[in-house]
């Protein structure tokens, strides 16, 4: 069982992630888009949708550096274990609150809306119901890992070498197997999230439209007295 799920299951995982992505972009390139309801509701949309993209942004660049960075490149810079955590509860706390806050509110919207809720497809219910999840989950382990709730544990000495481990092609099993079960459910939510990310909304965010903040002015200019002059026609004479 611990072969199933932290060695076979990632591998299928990343699998399906990568080509699921390249099927759905060479074959449903019409479909790669978020199917924006803004113009059936936009005031809740106004304050779900900036809490929902800037909490997971945070969230995501919480969790490549918890689990990508060594603990022995931050101790090395002078951040204790205790420190890190103290900077993991206070950032991730806030980041992780303001995204649950802000996909309840876009679930609230697509409940009581009517023409959103029409627009809803049963895709975008799963993918809903799973997102929500793996966000708690993830609230949950940074509650426990910093120790603000139960005991601390240091999760950067069991799931980020499993999760490094992968990429050099020699799973860790042991170490996850040390780790909580809340971080393990968490990982389990994590990959089915992946697993199924290229065929739902979620995949725009591999189409970020980053070129648009470096994109050059456009500029305007104003029309002068002789481009408001009337144009002369073919028979009349010059004034």
């Amino acid at each position: 069982m611990s072969t199933l799920l932290w060695v076979i299951l990632p591998y299928v995982t990343i699998a399906v992630l990568v080509v699921g992505t390249i099927w759905r972009y060479r074959y449903d390139k019409f479909g790669w888009t978020t199917r924006s309801s803004q113009l059936y509701e936009s005031r809740l949309l106004r304050i779900a949708s900036p809490l929902f993209h800037f909490g997971i942004l945070v969230v995501v660049i919480g969790h490549l550096i918890g689990l990508v960075i060594p603990e022995s490149w931050t101790s090395a810079v002078g951040l204790s274990e205790h420190g890190y955590h103290i900077q993991a509860l206070a950032l991730g706390g806030v980041a992780g609150v303001c995204t649950l806050v802000g996909v309840a509110l876009l679930v609230y919207r697509r409940r009581t809306q009517g023409p959103v809720f029409t627009a809803t497809t049963k895709n975008d219910k799963t993918m809903y119901v799973v997102l929500v999840a793996a966000i708690v989950a993830g609230l949950a382990t940074t509650l426990l890992g910093s120790g603000a709730v139960g005991e601390e544990h240091n999760y950067r000495e069991t799931v980020s070498p499993w999760f490094r481990s992968l990429f050099a092609l020699q799973p860790d099993v042991d170490a996850m197997q040390e780790a909580p079960f809340a971080f393990q459910l968490h990982t389990l939510i994590g990959m089915l999230l992946f697993a199924i990310w290229p065929f739902t909304r979620l995949v725009h965010a591999f189409s970020a439209p980053v070129g648009y903040l470096f994109r050059p002015y456009i500029v305007y200019r104003s029309r002068d007295a002789a481009q408001n002059r009337r144009s002369r026609r073919g028979w009349e004479r010059d004034a």
